[in-house]
């Protein structure tokens, strides 16, 4: 674990050692490879793992969606350039999506005790693992639900958006990209709950690109897109936000970077290879089991708060067992993924040989 040392002017740091430092990296390069394949951050990963190598929850968070920015900075361009972004529809979401971040932060680091320079606190982990555990449980349900069911063939379920598409309340506002009229105060209910699950465990996009799916009824090639452009202005808010509260850590961005601009790349080339079906499962599976982790972790902040009672010494053992379980459900996705996508290339270079062959 990472060790967290009081300095003498009441700010906290975390030492990193060589082998902490590599550990954050594989985060990156799991966390960006799950990414590129399942078209999230990625944060579903590398927020409850960092927490597992000993980073106080708001830190883990901070420092999250700090990189989230980045990486949201880059997919948004290229989505801009195929016609998949609507920036009005965007903007629109990130005015309440601002207030629901800031809410967030102010919870995680205000509401649970943490002052500004410290690191965090049992309560604040507490928090952040419960919502962890109950938004992504019922995320990763629907998705495996979804995929068994074989929605993907059908396309998106429109009953939903028909729904709210009755929904009159002025302002009515018209997103020419997206092709669709929706009443403000939805958009703007959609954009708070995006932004206060960003700002609280780093994941907005799960519920941002479903809700705009679902909800709005919009194509999920605009909404992947327009949701990289909002992930890019509440990347920087969230950034700021925690930053100003001493709760990012600019070593550890650098590292999940070094790690997942690399992951993305092989995560990106494996959905050109691997079915929608596939896909689907390996996410829900993979984010059933990383919500798994993190509940395996709960009982250990509940016994600091004194609301279980149980011999401490038995925290390290359940705390080796959350990162475990993390590690082995993002190694077993990434290799997934890899054989998808060697299997695909030896088939492709087999196909090439055959060419050559027969024209030779």
């Amino acid at each position: 674990m990472l060790a967290v040392t009081q300095m003498i002017d009441g700010h906290t740091f975390i030492h990193l050692d060589w082998f902490s430092a590599f550990q954050v990296v594989c985060l990156g390069v799991i966390g960006g490879t799950l990414s590129g394949f399942i078209g999230s951050g990625g944060a579903f990963f590398m927020t409850p793992g960092m927490m597992n190598l000993g980073v106080p929850g708001a830190v883990a968070v901070g420092t999250n969606i700090t990189h989230k920015f980045g990486k949201a900075l880059m997919g948004s361009r290229a989505h801009g350039e195929m016609g998949h972004v609507d920036r009005l529809l965007g903007l629109s979401l990130l005015v309440t999506a601002a207030v629901g971040i800031h809410l967030a932060v102010w919870i995680n680091t205000s509401v649970f005790g943490v002052e500004k320079g410290q690191s965090g606190s049992p309560a604040g982990d507490l928090y952040i693992s419960l919502v962890f555990v109950g938004v992504l449980s019922i995320v990763s349900v629907m998705i495996l639900r979804d995929a068994l069911r074989g929605r993907e063939e059908e396309g998106p379920n429109t009953k939903l958006a028909e729904r709210f598409s009755k929904i009159r309340i002025p302002p009515m506002l018209y997103f020419r990209v997206a092709d669709v009229r929706v009443s403000g105060w939805v958009v703007g209910a959609v954009g708070l709950a995006t932004g206060y699950l960003a700002g609280t465990i780093g994941v907005g996009g799960f519920i941002g690109v479903p809700a705009m799916i679902y909800v709005f009824g919009i194509p999920t090639a605009v909404a992947a897109g327009t949701e990289l452009y909002l992930a890019m202005f509440m990347g920087a808010w969230g950034a700021i936000n925690y930053a100003w509260q001493g709760s990012v850590d600019i070593r550890l961005t650098m590292l999940l970077y070094l790690g997942s601009l690399t992951g993305i790349y092989i995560g990106a080339y494996g959905t050109k290879v691997v079915n929608e079906k596939m896909i689907r499962v390996v996410t829900g599976l993979i984010i059933l089991l990383c919500v798994f982790s993190r509940a395996i972790a709960i009982p250990m902040y509940l016994g600091k708060l004194g609301y279980l009672d149980f011999d401490r010494g038995w925290d390290p053992y359940f705390n080796s067992a959350s990162k475990a379980f993390l590690f082995i459900s993002g190694i077993s996705g990434v290799l997934v993924i890899l054989y998808s996508v060697t299997k695909a290339y030896l088939r492709r270079q087999r196909v090439q040989a055959s060419l050559a062959a027969i024209q030779g």
